[in-house]
C-alpha cells in the first residue's frame, strides 16, 4: 500500500546529470551546457522550453555540480524585496549562488531591473526558467548577459525511460506488479511534458489500485487511462498545467470561428488570473497565423489590443480582450501566409543560396556596373499601372508560385489582382 504523500514527479526528480532524462542536444556527450557545467564556469542562463521538460531540474543539478549555494524564487508569488534580499545575502558569501527565477516572464521591467547590477558584478548566477520566447519577455539588457537554451518536448523514448522508472517506484508503493498492456494514452495526454506523464500514470495506477485491492496485477490501457484522467482533471493538473490546455482551446474556437466558445475559454483564463499580455500576444499571433490577407484588420486590431491592454491594466482590459477575441474568432480566415514562408523556407534550404538576378542587384561600384549588375531592371513606378512584368526569383526557381490567396473575399481580390498582372506566370 502506497504510503508517501510526496507526489511521484518529486519522488523521482533526478539529482545528476547522468540520471537526467532529455535535453541530449545541450547536456549530452560534449555539449556546450554539459562542458560548461563540468568546468565550474556556469554563466548566467535562461531556459526557454515548455513546461515538464526539466527546467527547474536541470537548474538545481548544475547548482549541485558546481557546489555553489542555491535560491529558489517564482516570479508568479515573488517581487523586488525577495530578489534584493537574495542579493543582500549573496554578498556575504565567498561564491557567488545560483538564484534560480522560475516563470521569469512574469517579472515585470522594473523586478527584471533589480537583477541586473548583481548580474553584471557577478555576486549570483541567474538561471531563468520561461515558456515564452525570451526576446519579448526579459529585458534587452538582462538577456545581453545570459545565454538562452532552448529545451525541448521530451521525445517518446525519454518518456518510456521516465514511465520505467515510475512503474518501478510505485511497483514498491503498492506492492503489486504493474503491467503497462498499452501505452499510448499515457504518451498523448503527457504531450512531451514529463511531469504530466507521471501525473497521469501515479493517478491511474491510484485508482487501479483503490478499485481492486486484492488484484495480482495492476494492468493499466487506453480506455482506463482516458477515463481516470478525464474524471480527476483537477487532480491530475497538479502544477497547473491545464493553462495550456486553455489556451490552446483559446485559439482554436478562435480559428474554428466560434466567438461563443472564445469568449468562454477568455474568461476562464481572467477567472484564473492570467496574465492579460500572454492573452493578447497570442491574439496577436493568431491574427497573421489564421487571418493573415484574408482580413488584414485583424493584424492592426490585435496589434492595437496589445497596446492598449499593456496600458490601461486590470480590470478594464479584459473588456478590449473580449472585443479583440470575439472579432478575431468572427472574421475571415486564412493561412496562406504560414502556408506562403513555410514554403519559401523549404525551398531555401532545398536549394541553397541561390544566386540573385543580376537586374536586381545593386550597383555601387563602377565594377559591379561593368560586370551588368543592375542592368535590366524596370523601376515599376514608371509603368503604367505601377506594374511591369520582370523576373524576381533566382532562375532556378523562376515561376514557383509560393503565396496561395485562399478562397475568401478579400484574398480572391488578391488572387484577381495577380492574374491580371503574371498573366499565366504563376498559375493564379
Amino acid at each position: 500500500m502506497k504510503t508517501s504523500s510526496t507526489p511521484l514527479a518529486e519522488r523521482l526528480r533526478p539529482t545528476s546529470l547522468d540520471d537526467y532524462i532529455g535535453q541530449k542536444h545541450i547536456i549530452g556527450e560534449n555539449a556546450v551546457l554539459r562542458r560548461a557545467i563540468e568546468t565550474g564556469h556556469v554563466p548566467s542562463m535562461i531556459f526557454w522550453g515548455p513546461p515538464g521538460v526539466g527546467k527547474t531540474t536541470l537548474a538545481y543539478i548544475i547548482s549541485k555540480q558546481v557546489k555553489r549555494l542555491f535560491f529558489q524564487l517564482s516570479a508568479v508569488s515573488s517581487g523586488v524585496k525577495d530578489v534584493r534580499d537574495i542579493i543582500d545575502r549573496a554578498r556575504m558569501l565567498p561564491e557567488a549562488p545560483i538564484l534560480f527565477i522560475d516563470e521569469i516572464h512574469r517579472f515585470s521591467k522594473s523586478q527584471q531591473d533589480s537583477l541586473l547590477s548583481a548580474v553584471e558584478k557577478g555576486l549570483v548566477t541567474l538561471i531563468g526558467a520561461t515558456t515564452e520566447n525570451p526576446s519579448f519577455e526579459v529585458i534587452s539588457p538582462l538577456l545581453s548577459r545570459c545565454q538562452v537554451y532552448v529545451l525541448k518536448s521530451l521525445e517518446k523514448e525519454d518518456l518510456e525511460v521516465m514511465l520505467g522508472k515510475a512503474v518501478e517506484m510505485l511497483q514498491k508503493d503498492y506492492d503489486k506488479k504493474i503491467v503497462l498492456q498499452e501505452t499510448e494514452a499515457l504518451m498523448k495526454i503527457s504531450g512531451g511534458d514529463g511531469r504530466k506523464l507521471l501525473n497521469a500514470i501515479e493517478l491511474v495506477v491510484g485508482s487501479l489500485y483503490d478499485n481492486d485491492p486484492d488484484a495480482k496485477e495492476l494492468v493499466v490501457t487506453n480506455d482506463f487511462t482516458t477515463q481516470c484522467i478525464q474524471s480527476n482533471l483537477v487532480k491530475y493538473d497538479k502544477q497547473g498545467e491545464m493553462h495550456y490546455d486553455i489556451i490552446s482551446a483559446f485559439i482554436k474556437s478562435m480559428r474554428g470561428s466560434d466567438p461563443n466558445a472564445a469568449v468562454y475559454y477568455l474568461a476562464r483564463m481572467i477567472e484564473a488570473g492570467e496574465d492579460p499580455l500572454f492573452i493578447a500576444r497570442r491574439m496577436l499571433i493568431l491574427a497573421s497565423e489564421d487571418i493573415g490577407n484574408a482580413n488584414p484588420n485583424a493584424l492592426l486590431l490585435a496589434n492595437a489590443c496589445f497596446d492598449a491592454v499593456n496600458k490601461i491594466g486590470w480590470p478594464e482590459s479584459r473588456i478590449i480582450l473580449s472585443q479583440t477575441a470575439t472579432y478575431l474568432a468572427s472574421s475571415a480566415k486564412s493561412n496562406a501566409a504560414v502556408a506562403a514562408i513555410d514554403m519559401a523556407q523549404a525551398i531555401v534550404k532545398q536549394t541553397g543560396d541561390l544566386s540573385v538576378p543580376l537586374h536586381l542587384r545593386n550597383a555601387p561600384t563602377k565594377l559591379m556596373k561593368e560586370l551588368g549588375y543592375h542592368e535590366g531592371y524596370k523601376y515599376a513606378h514608371a509603368f503604367e499601372g505601377n506594374f511591369v512584368e520582370q523576373e524576381f526569383l533566382p532562375e532556378a526557381i523562376a515561376g514557383t508560385k509560393i503565396y496561395d490567396p485562399q478562397d475568401n473575399p478579400r484574398e480572391r481580390e488578391i488572387r484577381k489582382s495577380l492574374r491580371d498582372k503574371w498573366k499565366e506566370k504563376y498559375g493564379y
